[in-house]
Order: C-alpha cells, then sequence, then structure tokens
C-alpha cells in the first residue's frame, strides 16, 4: 500500500481575505470575479489597500488536499516557498492541517512567498489578484521519486503551466506516478489558463486518468459547444468531470456517464468552491464510489466550503456525507 493516497501539486499561495464593494473594485480597477496575476509592485498596492485581512494558506490544489485531509485520507503537497513569515507560516499550517509540506521553505535572495490578494463582494463572489513570486520557480527538481512515486493519486494544478519549470515538474510527476503505478489527473483551473496553453493542455489530457473542469474551461479547451467538447474529452482522457454554475454536473467515463444534481445554495463566500469539489470528487474516486456518489460528494463538499468565510471546511465533511446517506 502506498504512503499517500493523494499527492498534489501546485502553487503554495498564502491567500489573504477582505470584503469590498463593487465600488471599491472600481476604484481600483479590479475585475470582479476572475483571478488575475499581478507584478509585485501591484501586489503590494492592493495589499496595503486591504482592510480587515485574514490570512490562510491557499492555492487550488493545496486547498483540495485540506479537503482530502479533512476526510482522512493520506496527502503529501509538492510545493515551493520562501524561507520568510509568510513561507514559514505556509509550510507549519499545511503540515497542521495533515498534509506532508514535503519540500522546506528556501533560504537566500529567491522571491518571495507567493500570496492572493482576494476581494470577497457582498454577493459572495471572490475577485483574485494573485502574485505568484517563488512558487511560479517550481520544476522538475522539487519533484522528488520518493513522493510523486509514492501517490495512488497525483493531482496537477493547471496554473503551473505559466512558466516552463512548472510544465517539466509536471511531466516528470506524471512519470513518476504511472511507473509505480498510480493515476494522475489535473483541474483546468480557469478559461484564461486554459486558453494560454490550449495545445498543451490538449496533448496533456490524452496521458491522464481523469480531468476535472467547469464548463467554460472544456469550451475553452476544444474552442466548440459544451457537449461537443465533452464527447471529444471523454474520447481523451479516461474520466471527464464538468461542474456547471447551479446545473447539474456531467461525469463521463467511456461509455459511463453520470448526471449529478446540484442543490442550489447562497454563497457566503464562493472561494474554494471549486478545490472542495474536486476533494469530494477525489475522495469517492479514491474510496472506489460510483461516479454519481463521486459526484454528490464534491457538490456537498463545495457547498460547505461556500457556505462561511474562506477556501477551506470547517465541518466534517465525513459527517455531512454521512448525512446524505453517502457513506
Amino acid at each position: 500500500m502506498k504512503p499517500y493516497k493523494v499527492v498534489g501539486i501546485g502553487n503554495a499561495i498564502v491567500d489573504v481575505f477582505s470584503t469590498a464593494d463593487d465600488s471599491f473594485l472600481d476604484l481600483m480597477g479590479i475585475q470582479k470575479g476572475i483571478m488575475q496575476l499581478v507584478e509585485r509592485e501591484r501586489g503590494e498596492l492592493l495589499y496595503s489597500a486591504m482592510t480587515n485581512r485574514q490570512q490562510a494558506p491557499g492555492g487550488s490544489v493545496a486547498n483540495t488536499l485540506a479537503g482530502l485531509g479533512n476526510l482522512g485520507l493520506t496527502t503529501a503537497f509538492i510545493g515551493r516557498v520562501h524561507d520568510d513569515a509568510l513561507g514559514r507560516f505556509y509550510a507549519r499550517t499545511m503540515a497542521d492541517e495533515g498534509t506532508d509540506f514535503v519540500n522546506p521553505p528556501v533560504p537566500g535572495g529567491e522571491l518571495p512567498t507567493s500570496r492572493s490578494m482576494i476581494f470577497v463582494s457582498p454577493d459572495g463572489e471572490r475577485s483574485m489578484n494573485t502574485y505568484l513570486g517563488i512558487s511560479s520557480e517550481l520544476g522538475p527538481e522539487d519533484v522528488s521519486d520518493s513522493v510523486a512515486g509514492q501517490a495512488e493519486f497525483l493531482f496537477l494544478e493547471g496554473y503551473l503551466y505559466d512558466k516552463p519549470k512548472g510544465k517539466q515538474a509536471f511531466e516528470r510527476a506524471v512519470d513518476l506516478c504511472h511507473r509505480a503505478g498510480g493515476k494522475a489527473g489535473i483541474a483546468l483551473s480557469d478559461p484564461f489558463c486554459v486558453d494560454r496553453h490550449r495545445d498543451d493542455f490538449r496533448r496533456l489530457v490524452k496521458s491522464l486518468d481523469y480531468v476535472i473542469g467547469n464548463e467554460h474551461e472544456w469550451a475553452s479547451l476544444y474552442q466548440t459547444g459544451l457537449s461537443e467538447a465533452l464527447e471529444q474529452a471523454s474520447r481523451d482522457a479516461g474520466l471527464v468531470v464538468c461542474t456547471r454554475s447551479g446545473h447539474d454536473v456531467i461525469v463521463v467515463r467511456g461509455g459511463e456517464q453520470a448526471i449529478v444534481p446540484v442543490r442550489r445554495v447562497t454563497p457566503v463566500d464562493a472561494t474554494g468552491a471549486g478545490d472542495q469539489f474536486a476533494a469530494g470528487f477525489l475522495y469517492g474516486l479514491a474510496t472506489g464510489q460510483s461516479l454519481a456518489v463521486a459526484g454528490r460528494m464534491g457538490c456537498v463538499a463545495a457547498a460547505e466550503v461556500i457556505s462561511h468565510f474562506g477556501a477551506r471546511p470547517e465541518t466534517d465533511l465525513f459527517r455531512l456525507f454521512q448525512q446524505e446517506s453517502l457513506l
């Protein structure tokens, strides 16, 4: 039996949250509801403009691992932080929450630890302004055989494709995982990320065992309507998951398909909804549940995280699954 049920590889980003209304977003030139990459100077400006700051370890895949840890699975995270206050906070908090943070903080003249300034509107929408910092320097040298090669499931973050070294780290991790008999998959991250790396992602999908994306990401990947995109995706990847805001989730594996109903919830803070959907779904996949049950687990985990501030679960997800008769 492998020591890790799920190993994630992605950006190690400290999330800094603040509430903000639409007039503030307009004043600061922040586009509502999406993730934008910012340079260091812009990041410092936005950070200083935040009023009621809260901070937490973040990054899409790291948030998913926190959900899986909440559910009791053994997890590890391959990421890169600087040996500064935020980096030490990140590494310590990940370990405290039950995920092995396998790469120690990097000392010396490296870039600072990555951070994302997240402005949460009264309607729950989050506007993310991310300074990538040192996490964007993650490379193949950060991927060890003893971690990626010891995972039953490997989960990748599409954002890492923005740097060549991140792409190489992906390829090494997938190769190590597959050679040791594990399964590897990816979250497509966002439609803009897909636009930037469409050809690479199309090739990558064909080598993966599962791919999770929303309707906009799938349509962007194949540059066609959703149904046609999912048909193509199901021919390319082993298992395909499509989330749709406020609508049923579609899961396809070969000739098998599950349509998973979604119960609409008014969000307090939508941050982490996709990350926790992935946690619930991967938990179902890793524990041998049906596609429909795994999809429902994803929906329950996503509903929990949008019911409060922050990107990680605050309730025992296992107990929620029991209440929904999923276990």
